[in-house]
Parts: structure tokens; C-alpha cells; sequence
């Protein structure tokens, strides 16, 4: 099959930080599905994984890929859930081959059928996202679904127009939270108003702003930016007893004492934890894609795609990786078609 790879991690630019390959399709084992990818959609995990984390020189390549839009070519033995045939989307598993190929292998539990509303490169951009937002709001902050419950309080969203951001604020308006997200360009705080958010602010004069808005501190905290940038402010921001979610790893030592006496939860979301440990709850993956999917069909979601491109290879993956690496994303990158060297 078609694919694309690296064997070592390279910066954007050295022409083979990403090469098309060909490998064998992926060997099924017993709850896996066989899917043929449809489009993919890139992360910044994917650019830390490619830039980042592989420091040996591999002989066999690491192919890249978590989001994924695509159609069930074939299941594993013990698969119940889905036939040949489906379309579902999925966010993948970080510690196997991903979507960059024609054919991927993936749990059934982390599965679902794509919205039937999308086409697969808008499906494609929902997964990871949705996945690390939902688990962030409600269950490591713990809002409830039930709008009633949440009446008058308050989320602040740390960078509300990245892909996490967009999600995010979608589903904390649904649980009829007060949403306060943060953007800094015309363009990113016009999604963010698009998408739901009650208040807008500048995170480069965040404290300030946020008090200008009405809200000296807030309820919880979901930090979907640098946590070394933020760790601190946080602490000044969030309300006694609130919670502050976090999802990018800390490069530098926190001093987690500065939020002791507000008697403040940190909390920490990583969307692959259920795939990574096939933990007992794995098919609540699959639930939240499902249900998500509804919002989707129900017209109470939308996709957070923004930009596609055309077709499925390593050059036009490269230049996805660039629109993330650039830090100026709004919304999501989905690279779709034909594979094609």
C-alpha cells in the first residue's frame, strides 16, 4: 500500500522529513479494523512526533496520522460493531503505524460511524479534538452535559481558535457554560464569536482582559496552549476550589504549590490515554464519537475545518505540518483526495 513515512525526526526543512513509501497493509488483530482513508487531518502531535520524538534512525518507517476519515474495508475476527462498507472518522492510537496510508488498522472501541452529514475531510478534522475536549470539560473539569447544572458559570479557553479551541467551545455552550475564550488577530476572534464564545480576549494582555470582560476570576480553566506560558497566570485567574485543565507537556519544572491555597484541582487531558493502556472504559471513545456525530447531524455541532489540500502525499503533508508549525491556524487542516507520489 501507499504511504507516508519518516525514519528519523527532521525539521520542515529538510526535504525528507517525510517520504512516500510502499509497505505491506497492517496485520488486523482481533477488535481492529481494516479502513481505507479517505483524509487525514494533522495535529500538532503529529508535527512533535515528526520534528521531535524519534531520535534513532528507523529501518522500518513510523507513518504519522491519528485523525482519519474512511471507509471499513475489513474487521478482525472479534469486531461486532461495524461490517465492510461503513464510513466512520477516529482519532487513532499514538503508539501504532497511523492514517498517513491507504489502509489503516485501528480498535473498533475507538471507532464511529462518521457524521452523515460531512463529507470525510470534514469528518476528518473533528476526532482528535473532540475527543481531547470533551474529556477535558467533562470529565477531568467535570461540567455536566445538563445546561441547567452549569447556569452562570464559567470557561476560560486558552486559545480558542486552535483546533482543541474550536471544539471546545462548541461543546461548553451546549453544556451552557459562560464561554471566555482567548485570540489575538481579527480573524481568530471573529471564529471564536462564530462558534459560540460570549466574551473574546487578547491572551497577550490576558489578566487585564479578562477583568475588563467582567470576570475577575473564572470557574475552570482549559489551557489548550504552551503550559509553561501559562501555568503561572492560571493560578492568578482561576476562581478558589475551580479547576485548570491542561494538555501540552510542561518543558520546564511547575511549581504546583502556587495553586495550593485556593485549594485549586490541576488537571491533566491526553485523548490517546484509552488506546495507549486499552483502558476498561476504551469504548467511551466510541461513544463520544457517536454522540458527537448526532450534534453533528442535529446541526448543533459543526466541523472546524477551515482548509483543505489536495492530494494525499508527503509534499502535501509537509505543507499541512507547516500550517500547524505556524502557530497562525485557525480551525483545522485536512488533506484529502488520491494517494499519489
Amino acid at each position: 500500500m501507499r504511504a507516508i513515512g519518516m525514519f528519523r525526526s527532521k525539521p520542515l526543512t529538510d526535504p525528507d522529513a517525510l517520504q512516500d513509501v510502499e509497505l505491506p497493509a497492517p496485520e488486523l488483530r482481533p477488535r481492529d479494523l481494516l479502513v481505507r482513508v479517505k483524509a487525514v487531518s494533522v495535529n500538532p502531535v503529529d508535527t512533535k512526533v515528526r520534528g521531535l520524538r524519534v531520535k534513532e534512525e528507523l529501518t522500518t518507517p513510523r507513518v504519522l496520522g491519528f485523525d482519519g476519515a474512511g471507509i471499513v474495508e475489513t474487521v478482525g475476527p472479534e469486531c461486532t460493531m461495524f461490517k465492510p462498507g461503513d464510513a466512520v472518522y477516529f482519532a487513532g492510537d499514538v503508539t501504532r503505524n497511523g492514517s498517513n496510508a491507504e489502509l489503516v488498522a485501528i480498535d473498533e472501541r475507538i471507532v464511529a460511524r462518521k457524521p452523515a452529514s460531512l463529507d470525510f475531510p470534514e469528518a476528518a478534522a473533528l476526532p482528535l479534538t473532540t475527543l481531547t475536549a470533551w474529556e477535558a470539560i467533562h470529565e477531568r473539569i467535570g461540567f455536566s452535559r445538563d445546561p441547567g447544572a452549569n447556569a452562570h458559570r464559567s470557561l476560560l479557553i486558552i486559545n480558542g481558535a486552535g483546533g482543541v479551541g474550536s471544539i471546545a467551545i462548541q461543546l461548553a455552550k451546549l453544556a451552557g457554560l459562560t464561554v471566555i475564550a482567548t485570540a489575538s488577530r481579527p480573524e481568530s476572534a471573529e471564529w471564536c464569536r462564530s462558534l459560540g464564545a460570549d466574551h473574546v480576549i487578547d491572551h497577550r494582555d490576558l489578566a487585564p482582559a479578562l477583568k475588563q470582560a467582567g470576570f475577575p476570576t473564572v470557574d475552570a480553566i482549559f489551557c489548550c496552549a504552551s503550559t509553561d506560558s501559562y501555568f503561572k497566570p492560571a493560578a492568578e485567574l482561576i476562581a478558589p476550589q475551580g479547576t485548570v485543565c491542561f494538555i501540552v507537556a510542561n518543558a520546564e519544572p511547575a511549581d504546583a504549590a502556587i495553586y495550593q491555597p485556593k485549594s485549586v484541582r490541576i488537571a491533566w487531558e491526553y485523548m490517546f490515554t484509552r488506546p495507549q493502556f486499552t483502558t476498561p472504559d476504551i469504548l467511551v471513545q466510541h461513544e463520544i464519537l457517536s454522540e458527537t456525530a448526532r450534534l453533528v447531524d442535529e446541526g448543533l455541532v459543526r466541523t472546524t475545518l477551515t482548509r483543505t489540500l489536495e492530494p494525499i502525499n508527503a509534499a502535501t503533508l509537509l505543507q499541512a505540518h507547516q500550517l500547524v508549525e505556524s502557530g497562525k491556524m485557525v480551525g483545522k487542516v485536512v488533506v484529502a483526495g488520491e494517494f499519489r507520489s
